[in-house]
């Protein structure tokens, strides 16, 4: 594994600065670093006496900055105006840049942030099956057992509202979030499983969600750091694989673990998985957040060079800012992207749909499977797989789909809009709507159990295309220093919509159902609800360059 990986990792770099920076420095802390000329004081002095222009981004030679937005561009002028050197990536080919990454480096880092993803959201609804023996054993009603889904997935919902903003701060990153948040999220885990009453394990639950969340949210931004845009789609599709298995993987490892071991078995096994995560994540999980790499950067060629003049956009963004004046900055960021972005909101909605049908199986399965046709509860279990295989064959489609109609024309110098993700998303509502209403009419108590599965598989199908699609869109459709917030909005909006549904989700079902069909019409009216939503990608599909006109986050 590279030397970077370790180095920049969360632990390297407690070792870094509690030895004062004896052990794991870079490259232009030794002593043979030559430091390139521009850095030292007076440099810019010598070209000013000799240039007519005043214009330094000349002198800078930076491709970088050839492809900065223009606001960006006029900003660095004027710092190197008054004087300051802003620290940038040495050339396009630099390799501490993470776009510059080689292949094998960028897939090992994804997995590590797949795995931290699917790791936490396993915790979600692990304990599903379990519901019984806690009803047993503590006494809960099902509506308060019900309750630790809905708090852990509004503690998830909620969470991004602060570590995403404070991840696109060059003081934090993203590694120390992650990592730090990792660690509280694992200690959570002991006593959600030895909890003894309902409010107590109710509050843990609530924090624990809390604590899960950056990945959740910020995952996608870090895949991001390390992807050049026009293989970004792909990164993205397998990254998610992660972040779709962790809620279906949960009951299937739980219904077995309550069958085997009791329901706080599935607590425990959170805790060992999550903790083999947080092992290895704080050893080799790199910093990838560009303006905090080229922050540390800057303070290191300061200390090498003893010029205060070196600086980065980061530290920038920063200058003369008060600690409350950048939380709220940061902290108010993904409410009004909610708010006053049309397209963030309209695609919260849907994807909040999307993600509320995921958590209404936790209810429906029971029903059908237990109630109707008389499974074990790992029998049970072993249902959820049939999304999964649906998210697999769903994959398999995409990714050679989206590099057909966007990676290789952007590499052949082709103009892309971000509408070109949206055909794929209609498709995938429409896959959506078809796999509810075929599990919902197929799952009745005088037919084989296999029709609900393929109803399932195929609702899995369509809730990939319409996650990658949408998120695709959003990531194509803004600048990428927004896009943890944007994500953020976005987990904010569907965690909070789709926590409230296994509350309900029962009473749904039972109050609409008939002898010979358990759950049809409870599946019907959310089918009707999705068809519906199809309206929201055809409209941008029709009005996209439109709405992305009026917004200030979007691209130019």
């Amino acid at each position: 594994m590279p030397h970077r990986f370790i180095r920049d990792g969360f632990l390297a770099r407690m070792i870094y600065h509690l030895s004062g920076h004896k052990y794991f420095k870079h490259p232009d802390e030794e002593p043979d670093y030559v430091v390139p000329e521009h850095y030292y004081p007076g440099y810019y002095d010598k070209l000013r006496a000799t240039s007519a222009d005043d214009n330094l981004a000349d002198f800078q030679g930076r491709d970088v900055l050839d492809q900065s937005s223009s606001d960006q561009l006029s900003s660095d002028i004027k710092a190197e105006k008054e004087g300051l050197i802003i620290v940038d990536w040495e050339g396009a080919d630099d390799p501490d840049n993470p776009r510059n990454w080689t292949w094998y480096e960028k897939a090992f880092f994804i997995f590590e942030i797949s795995f931290l993803t699917s790791s936490v959201y396993m915790a979600s609804a692990v304990y599903t099956p379990g519901v019984m023996q806690m009803k047993q054993e503590l006494g809960f009603t099902s509506v308060e057992a019900s309750l630790g889904v809905f708090l852990f997935v509004l503690g998830y919902g909620l969470g991004p509202l602060i570590w995403s903003p404070m991840s696109e701060n060059a003081i934090f990153g993203r590694t120390s979030i992650y990592v730090v948040t990792l660690f509280i999220f694992v200690i959570l885990q002991i006593p959600t499983a030895l909890a003894k009453n309902v409010g107590g394990f109710l509050v843990v639950r609530f924090l624990g969600g809390f604590f899960a969340s950056p990945c959740l949210a910020t995952g996608g931004a870090s895949v991001g750091d390390v992807t050049h845009p026009w293989n970004l789609p792909v990164a993205l599709a397998v990254w998610s694989i992660g972040a779709v298995a962790g809620p279906s993987m949960g009951p299937f490892f739980g219904s077995i673990l309550t069958v085997k071991g009791g329901w706080r078995w599935c607590f425990w096994f959170i805790m060992i998985v999550a903790g083999f995560s947080l092992f290895f994540l704080t050893f080799m999980l790199p910093e990838t957040y560009a303006p905090t790499l080229l922050t540390r950067k800057a303070k290191r060629l300061r200390a090498k060079t003893g010029n205060d003049k070196i600086v980065s956009r980061g530290m920038l963004e920063n200058q003369g800012k008060t600690f409350k004046e950048i939380a709220i900055e940061t902290l108010w960021r993904p409410v009004e992207i909610t708010i006053l972005e049309p397209v963030v909101l309209l695609i919260d909605i849907y994807i909040a749909m999307v993600y509320s049908i995921l958590y209404l199986f936790f209810e429906v399965f029971p029903i059908y499977f237990i109630e109707t046709k008389h499974f074990t509860i790992i029998e049970m279990g072993v249902c959820y797989i049939s999304i999964l295989v649906g998210v697999s064959i769903s994959c398999s489609f995409y990714i050679p789909l989206i590099r057909r109609a966007f990676t290789k024309p952007i590499l052949a110098k082709e103009t892309i809009y971000p509408e070109v993700f949206i055909p794929l998303a209609i498709v995938g509502g429409s896959f959506l709507t078809a796999g509810l209403f075929i599990f919902g009419w197929s799952a009745t108590s005088f037919t084989h159990w296999i029709g609900p599965l393929i109803g399932i598989a195929t609702i899995g199908f369509g809730t990939f295309l319409i996650f990658q699609t949408l998120f695709n869109y959003m990531g194509a459709s803004f600048k990428p220093e927004y896009l943890a917030s944007v994500f953020a909005s976005n987990d904010l909006v569907r965690s909070s919509v789709a926590s409230v549904f296994p509350i309900f989700g029962a009473a749904l079902f039972n109050n609409l159902a008939t002898e010979r069909f358990p759950v049809a019409w409870g599946m019907s009216l959310i089918g009707f609800i999705a068809l519906a939503m199809i309206l929201i990608p055809i409209l941008f599909y029709l009005n996209g360059p439109k709405l992305r006109a009026r917004s200030k986050y979007a691209r130019g």
